[in-house]
């Protein structure tokens, strides 16, 4: 007979789809044993999906719901009205599309009510039906609206590809309607282009967060430093000009640093994320936290300890009665700087990571960019001056070298953290899964009067 194989990285591809968290579902227009091949050899149909002990993978041996034609899911999905029109049923669709892998002898439409049908479904609401699904199916309904991606080439794929959150078109043989319809176009119409196109994405959203991670612990520390020696001094330890400085480091070279890391494969084996997920999770508030609070530490130290534990005269009797800018300052400005650029290499990882350092070498910009930073830095606090506001002739080897010490102790301060939010992490779930139970079983034994 005539076969059109498959290409060979398809498979591979549908399998990290799976590992990602993408639930991939073919709808195509051929009869149900010819998609039922195709979907088998993809790896979009597993053993489990087949009833009983079998080995003719065809469509007849399929668990109901698993594979259906485009006929009898348009009478399962449509309700006819009062007034005789067609209505889409949204409950009968729930209870199919958990199950559903295959759509044979399909139409456009077809992809199109499936695209509606899933961007509309609440059925992770339903915790009693999830819990049935797994139990009994060992189907995991992501807790959250389902994010649709639909593929297409043809004219007709136009509106299904417009329903869809994603759409994708084939850049070769898809049309110009299609492609004007989509939002992503596979330039050489491959499937295994998506797995690129999520890995992207993802590392986008990642990179996002890291940059965020970063600029918050920066403002935190810096808000508060400028505060507390308001209050304290009348003026803040860091002048305007260092402040601007920082505010360069944080938001330029900081963002694109953060923003050029390659994306990886570890990206996949991540959980897809909720649309009503903040941007800024729970490991990333540690994170933040932590630092600022270790920094706002040798800050304070700095501020109101360094002059008797140093030997250098306090800054603000310095600057308010010579008019010079003094070595109490500029210490408490160049350990505040090395602090953020050691916690730049900590801002890599938003998971509590043990090597914070892993895959830096595949990042030249993120270390030509760090290194630029230091040798800017080294130069503003040696040669900066008056335009700086610090002190004549810099700093000596001695407080560079505290400075370079107290950046440094951010990398294993990064360790404590993540070793106290994954005990804090643990012990809040043990928590709440004791609450659960005890409340579940406080509702199952209540008296409920006649």
């Amino acid at each position: 007979g005539i076969e059109d194989p498959l290409r060979p990285e398809v498979p591979g591809a549908i399998e990290k789809c799976y590992e990602a968290g993408i639930d991939v579902r073919l709808v195509t227009g051929d009869s149900p044993n010819t998609a039922v091949s195709i979907a088998y050899q993809a790896g979009i149909l597993k053993e489990f999906h087949f009833a009983g002990n079998t080995d003719e993978k065809i469509a007849v041996n399929l668990k109901p719901n698993v594979l259906m034609e485009g006929k009898v899911f348009r009478r399962k999905v449509y309700r006819i009205d009062d007034d005789g029109n067609k209505e889409f049923d949204q409950t009968a669709f729930d209870k199919i599309w958990p199950h559903l892998r295959v759509l044979a002898r399909s139409s456009p439409d077809d992809k199109l009510t499936l695209a509606h049908g899933l961007n509309q479904s609440t059925l992770y609401t339903d915790k009693a039906a999830c819990r049935q699904l797994k139990r009994e199916d060992n189907i995991t309904v992501f807790p959250d609206r389902q994010v649709v991606a639909m593929t297409g080439d043809g004219t007709n794929d136009a509106p299904a590809l417009k329903r869809a959150d994603i759409g994708f078109a084939m850049g070769i043989s898809g049309t110009q309607i299609a492609k004007d319809a989509a939002d992503i176009i596979l330039l050489d119409d491959n499937f295994a282009s998506i797995v690129t196109a999520a890995k992207w994405g993802r590392n986008v959203y990642a990179s996002i967060q890291k940059f965020l991670q970063f600029q918050l612990t920066v403002n935190i520390a810096a808000v508060v430093t400028a505060l507390v020696g308001s209050f304290a001094y009348a003026k803040s330890p860091l002048a305007a000009i260092q402040l601007l400085w920082v505010n360069l480091l944080m938001d330029a070279l900081a963002s694109l640093a953060l923003a050029s890391e390659p994306p990886t494969d570890a990206l996949l084996k991540r959980e897809p994320v909720n649309r009503s997920k903040n941007i800024i999770t729970g490991r990333m508030w540690g994170n933040m936290l932590g630092q600022a609070s270790y920094q706002l530490v040798v800050i304070m130290f700095l501020l109101f300890a360094g002059p008797r534990v140093f030997g250098f005269p306090p800054g603000d009797v310095v600057e308010r009665e010579l008019g010079e800018n003094s070595v109490h300052y500029t210490f408490i400005f160049n350990a505040f700087v090395w602090m953020q650029l050691f916690n730049e290499v900590n801002s890599r990882s938003l998971e509590g990571e043990f090597n914070v350092f892993r895959g830096i070498n595949r990042n030249p910009l993120f270390c030509g960019i760090l290194l630029t930073t230091a040798v800017l830095q080294v130069i503003m606090v040696e040669f900066g001056g008056k335009a700086m506001h610090v002190a004549d002739g810099g700093l000596d080897a001695e407080y560079w070298g505290y400075s370079l010490a107290f950046g440094a102790i951010s990398l294993p301060v990064q360790q404590v953290i993540n070793v106290i939010f994954g005990c804090s992490s643990r012990h809040y779930g043990i928590w709440r899964e004791r609450r659960r139970v005890k409340e579940s079983r406080r509702l199952s034994t209540r008296h409920i009067d006649p």
